[in-house]
């Protein structure tokens, strides 16, 4: 296999379309694209071209002779997508979009939030002449997650803000940093001074648990903490109290593992990267020896993504264990991420005072506890029972126990903000969308289109729906001006 796409995969999926041979997939037009961990390289159809590695906008192809210890799981991962694919049905080449050229010779756009939704739209845009693009974000300095949402030790993920450097070079490209809609400038104004607006402005509000104790001081969110950790202006003072010996996470998605992974790293290993000087300062003073990440369902069902896993498996100087080994993952089928669940199950803690992650499946919080801090978190023992609609969910048991712990974190998801003058579905928290459109003129991408689903490189093929409906719009808008002056002439 002459390439492998690793762990920092983004899902930006530049390198389908620079691939010759149609060697990389899922692509943006096929199905499971949206739900896809990552892409995967074709050994059989690679011919070691490279254009797939100049095309990556985070560094994640690499040739497999160049590949670290810990990337060697990716050489199989890439091999088994493929395993039973039928080659016969694909095309030769990867497929191109057709674009939409606007006729009108200038078109004024405001994008409302500069994270990666924000810059993909604005790249779409600027591939049309006479488009002119201003990006407004409520913080004084640009990207997003993509600045404050990636793990400091994600070197290579982080990298993805070259990309966007390049866009902001673009000819008709400006920023306006530091203005809030709703404070600054209201929706009202935006329309009057604009030919159309996109809102991506993201999924900034954190899931409650919903239970008792929950704003006990001591118990805080996940998010909170990677803001603080990054350096983010309204985490930046957050100051979580390390003092304790175990921290619990709820939620086993990617940030939980992420939260995990920063709190038990060596801090000097840290030093190196753009982590926030407050929060090393705090690390390396900390005293917590233990991150347990608690999965309310089983590790068959557990959130984080398999390239995640394998960057967790492969830490050298923390132990990764599994709560009660192999018990747990008798008579599950097997499966990638299952495997090596299940060569982590059978690691033995090791010598010494090594700070250690344990996961933990079966789990949910009832309660936390404490009078004027955390003092542990009560949980219950969950059972996966599958409903009349043939899902299955987890169900609390009466088997509880209390575990101590001087930190709650919890992880359990993400919600989008309301924004003043538009339309906002509570159940979703996402703005009421068709492809992107809001109403004539009003557009949205990213999480506050479509919840807060997918990686980084998502918000391209979501921007580019949104875009293309914006300029069908405009064609559509020109063709009845047109019309109007034929009828009176």
């Amino acid at each position: 296999m002459p390439h492998v796409v690793t762990q920092s995969c983004c899902a930006d999926a530049s390198c389908v379309i620079a691939c010759p041979v149609n060697a990389i997939h899922p692509g943006p037009l096929e199905d499971g694209f949206a739900l896809a961990e990552q892409v995967y390289i074709d050994p059989q159809t690679c011919v070691d071209c490279g254009a797939c590695v100049s095309a990556c906008p985070v560094g994640a192809i690499k040739a497999h002779t160049r590949l670290a210890p810990s990337e060697l799981p990716f050489v199989e991962l890439n091999a088994d997508f493929f395993r039973d694919a039928d080659r016969s049905t694909r095309p030769v080449l990867a497929p191109l979009r057709k674009r939409f050229r606007p006729a009108a010779e200038t078109l004024r756009v405001a994008v409302v939030g500069a994270g990666p939704a924000g810059l993909y739209v604005a790249d779409e845009l600027l591939h049309y002449p006479g488009v002119t693009v201003t990006v407004l974000d409520r913080l004084g300095v640009p990207h997003g997650l993509a600045r404050f949402g990636v793990a400091p030790d994600h070197e290579h993920t982080r990298k993805i803000r070259t990309l966007f450097e390049t866009i902001e070079k673009q000819d008709g490209f400006t920023y306006e940093l530091g203005v809030e809609v709703g404070r600054d400038v209201t929706h009202e104004q935006l329309m009057a001074a604009y030919d159309a607006v996109v809102y991506t402005v993201g999924a900034s509000a954190d899931r409650a648990m919903g239970v008792p104790g929950e704003d006990l001081p001591g118990s805080v969110s996940a998010t909170s903490v990677v803001g603080w950790y990054n350096g983010h202006p309204d985490h930046a003072d957050l100051g979580p109290d390390l003092s304790g010996e175990r921290v619990v996470v709820v939620g086993n998605g990617n940030v939980a593992l992420d939260v995990a992974r920063i709190m038990t790293a060596d801090p000097e290993a840290l030093a190196s990267t753009e982590i926030a000087p407050a929060a090393l300062a705090s690390l390396r003073s900390s005293s917590v020896r233990e991150v347990l990440v608690l999965g309310r369902r089983g590790p068959a069902e557990a959130a984080f993504t398999m390239p995640e896993l394998v960057g967790l498996a492969g830490l050298t100087d923390v132990d990764v264990l599994v709560e009660g080994g192999l018990a747990g993952l008798e008579g599950l089928e097997a499966s990638p991420k299952l495997d090596l669940i299940r060569e982590i199950a059978r690691r033995e803690p090791g010598a010494g005072e090594r700070r250690r992650i344990v996961l933990r499946f079966h789990t949910a919080p009832v309660g936390v506890v404490g009078d004027t801090h955390v003092t542990g978190l009560e949980v219950a023992r969950t059972e996966l029972v599958t409903g009349p609609d043939g899902v299955r969910r987890a169900e609390l048991t009466d088997d509880r126990e209390v575990i101590p712990a001087s930190m709650v974190l919890r992880s359990v998801g993400y919600r989008g903000r309301p924004v003043p003058g538009l339309p906002f579905d509570e159940t979703s928290a996402t703005i009421p969308n068709v492809a992107g459109r809001v109403e004539p003129g009003v557009y949205v991408a990213g999480w506050i289109k479509r919840g807060p689903t997918g990686f980084l490189g998502t918000n391209k093929t979501c921007a580019e729906e949104t875009v293309d409906s914006l300029l069908a719009d405009v064609a559509a808008a020109q063709n009845v001006a047109g019309s109007d002056k034929m009828a009176t002439r």
